[in-house]
């Protein structure tokens, strides 16, 4: 053989160091992936416990355009938010079971669209349910806020 069976073969050995690396690399970047999208999700949190910022005219506006859009495709009721159940100082176990004064475990966006519902649109007739809206391994998980003006 003219060149070396070594340079044109490598060895099972070598092989399976370079499968090895070649699995660690992904295994790493997955990692890497996964620590990225959790630090994602907690500033996400972060910000949602907070309040928005916006001054009261702009949360009416926002209100209002919401329900002009939501009455314009003739719906009755609109989903105006949906939040993790972290930002509830209880994560979400008072609403789940509709218990009296469930609204003190809001924190952040949640609880300033609940004052706003409460400030301005329960006096004009408008009704608010916040509820668990899905039960990932059969915990509550994710809670939906919906404004409602039908009966």
């Amino acid at each position: 053989m003219p060149e070396k069976i070594d340079d044109l073969l490598p060895t099972a050995r070598d092989i399976q160091k370079q499968t090895a690396l070649h699995e660690a690399e992904k295994a790493d970047q997955y990692a890497r992936r996964l620590a990225a999208a959790e630090a994602e999700k907690r500033a996400l949190i972060e910000r949602l416990s907070k309040p928005s910022g916006l001054t009261e005219d702009e949360k009416v506006r926002l209100a209002s355009t919401v329900i002009q859009r939501a009455v314009r495709n003739g719906l009755t009721e609109v989903q105006v938010y949906r939040f993790p159940n972290s930002l509830c100082t209880d994560r979400g176990r008072a609403i789940n079971q509709q218990e009296p004064g469930w609204e003190k475990t809001l924190t952040g966006i949640a609880q300033e669209i609940f004052q706003l519902w409460a400030d301005y649109l329960k006096p004009r007739g408008y009704h608010i349910r916040y509820q668990i809206i899905d039960f990932p391994g059969g915990v509550p998980g994710d809670i939906g806020i919906v404004i409602a003006w039908g009966d």
